[in-house]
Formats: structure tokens, C-alpha cells, sequence
């Protein structure tokens, strides 16, 4: 006997996306605060072993299965593409971008996984408004980064490089964690997938000497509430929402994330924290936020929603394995 389910409420669908939105296009914000006084990747590995911990230790106490070696192994491989080179390329950049132009630049995740998806052995031909999208929003990446003398303040060469290196491994690791043998319970895959990768990014602020240019009294009330936000809001109540939304709208309305949060970046970016916001900045990001909706929205019904890498790890949309968002 089957069971239908109930609708969700109109209102609670909006303010569900609304929370999406909101939270995961502030997370831009809240890195450049917390790592204001904070190491970059020890910042992030806290973060996200936090978030990573608590969502595991939940699940495995409500009776989600034992992990096995093998699933420690695949979570391991997708939070080091995503977690420790994604997202530390994010933390890392934004010592030299501004929040709202490293949430441009790595808007552009759906377009390597489109790429990726089309390279790959037996990949699909992308749609002509697929390709187009593609075209059009390393267009505007190129708008975005290019000769000074195309107008508006310089952006850094090494930032936007190290941004685009990142997104490239990031929109790697979500293609690898469709297919990884990771647990049956997709949320306990995601912890998982948030505890290596945190402990990989506190390994990468070991290596790179953080620990010895750490000064505890340093840090400002500003840059701790800055890493709670992100840990609690962006990574676990940003994420649980996201999940619902999976579960109760189509993923063409749940991913319009994708194209709405660099907008907020932006925003906020410049009404909290001054960010200076050029005639170039805001032509760049209009051409790559609509090349991002080209290719999220004409892309075939088999590719999952692409993940940007900011905010917490993402489910893939048939549920069984657990694609990591930052």
C-alpha cells in the first residue's frame, strides 16, 4: 500500500529557500571575518570537523549504520578534492578578493561539472543552451579578471587562479562522490565527508606553519562568532534546509541557489563591509550568474545540481551517495 506525500506549504517552501539563500550567500562574509584574526585552514578545519562531528555522532546514535573502511576511504578522497582543496582555496583566496568577487568566481562550479561531465569516458554531448552557457560564463570570467585596462579596480592574479583550481577540484569531487562507495544513510556520508576534510585542512594550516603565527588572544569576538555562524548556520542549518528542500521541490527550483547566492555575496559584501563595487564587477557578474542558470537549468535530467563552494556538503539527488557542498 503506498502512502502519498502531503504537499509542503507554499510559505514554508519560501522560507525555506529564503534561508538557503540567505545563509549560504552570507558564508563569503563570514569567512572573510573569520579569518580576520583566524588562520585560513585551521579556521576551516575546525569548521567543518565541528559540523562533521556533530552530524555523525547524531546519525550513528539514531542507528545509521557502522562505516567501513571503504567508506572512510571514499570520504576521505571526495572531502580532500572538495573540503581541503575547494574550500581552502576559498578561505585562502579571500585574504586577497573580496568576498563578493570569490563568490563570482566560484559560482562558476556547474560549468566544470558540465565540462567535466562531457569529457569524461561515455559522457553526454552538453545541450546547445548547455554550451552556451559554458561559452558565455567563462566569458565573463575572463571579463571579470582580465587587463586592468578594461576597466575597474585590478583583481589578483593568484587569488582568482587559486579560486579557479579549486572550483575545477571541487566540481571533481562532486562527480566522484555520485559513484564512491560511501554509506547507504546519505547524511552520515556527509559527515564523514566534513570530518576528513576538516581534518585534511587542519593538516594543510600544520604544514604551512599557522600554529606557530596563532595568537590565541588575538582573536576578536568578531572573527569567533564569524566561525560559530559558519559552523552551525552555514554548515549544519543551511545544509538540513537545503536537504528539505531536496525532498519536497523539483532540483531546478532547489539549485537556483546556485545563481542567487553570488548575488548576496555581493550585496552584503558591499552594504557590511565596503567592498568597492565597479560598472565591471556588476557586468562580469551578470553575465556569469546568467550563464550559471543556462547551464543549471538546461543541463539533462540524469546531472545532479552543481555545488558552490562556500557553504556545506550537498546530497546528490538520487539520494544515494552524499555530494559534499563547502
Amino acid at each position: 500500500m503506498s502512502h502519498d506525500r502531503r504537499p509542503a506549504p507554499t510559505w514554508q517552501i519560501a522560507a525555506t529557500l529564503a534561508a538557503v539563500y540567505l545563509i549560504w550567500g552570507s558564508t563569503y562574509l563570514g569567512i572573510r571575518y573569520a579569518i580576520e584574526t583566524l588562520p585560513p585552514f585551521l579556521m576551516a578545519g575546525a569548521r567543518f570537523a565541528t559540523a562533521g562531528a556533530i552530524l555523525f555522532l547524531w546519525l550513528r546514535l539514531r542507528g545509521a549504520e557502522r562505516p567501513t573502511w571503504r567508506n572512510w576511504r571514499a570520504a576521505a578522497v571526495a572531502g580532500g578534492l572538495m573540503l581541503m582543496c575547494g574550500n581552502g582555496g576559498v578561505v585562502w583566496a579571500q585574504s586577497r578578493l573580496p568576498s563578493g568577487l570569490t563568490a563570482l568566481l566560484t559560482s562558476g562550479v556547474p560549468l566544470y561539472v558540465a565540462l567535466l561531465e562531457w569529457v569524461k569516458r561515455g559522457g553526454r554531448r552538453p545541450t546547445g543552451r548547455v554550451g552556451a552557457g559554458i561559452l558565455l560564463g567563462f566569458a565573463g570570467m575572463v571579463l571579470l579578471v582580465g587587463p586592468h585596462s578594461l576597466g575597474g579596480s585590478r583583481v589578483d592574479p593568484l587569488g582568482a587562479l587559486v579560486l579557479a583550481a579549486g572550483s575545477f577540484l571541487w566540481a571533481c569531487g562532486s562527480l566522484y562522490a555520485r559513484g564512491a562507495p560511501l554509506p547507504r544513510t546519505p547524511l552520515l556520508g556527509t559527515g564523514m565527508q566534513m570530518l576528513c576534510g576538516g581534518a585534511l585542512l587542519a593538516l594543510v594550516g600544520t604544514l604551512n606553519g599557522e600554529w606557530s603565527r596563532f595568537d590565541a588572544a588575538a582573536v576578536s569576538a568578531r572573527s569567533l562568532g564569524a566561525l560559530a555562524y559558519l559552523t552551525f548556520f552555514g554548515s549544519l542549518l543551511g545544509f538540513s534546509s537545503y536537504v528539505w528542500l531536496l525532498r519536497n521541490v523539483p532540483v531546478a527550483l532547489a539549485s537556483t541557489y546556485a545563481y542567487i547566492n553570488p548575488v548576496i555575496a555581493i550585496l552584503l559584501g558591499w552594504a557590511l563591509a565596503g567592498e568597492p563595487l565597479s560598472p565591471r564587477t556588476l557586468a562580469a557578474g551578470a553575465v556569469i550568474i546568467g550563464a550559471v542558470f543556462l547551464v543549471t537549468t538546461g543541463s539533462r535530467p540524469q546531472m545532479r545540481a552543481a555545488a558552490v563552494p562556500s557553504a556545506t556538503p550537498q546530497p546528490s539527488t538520487d539520494g544515494d551517495t552524499a555530494d559534499a557542498r563547502l
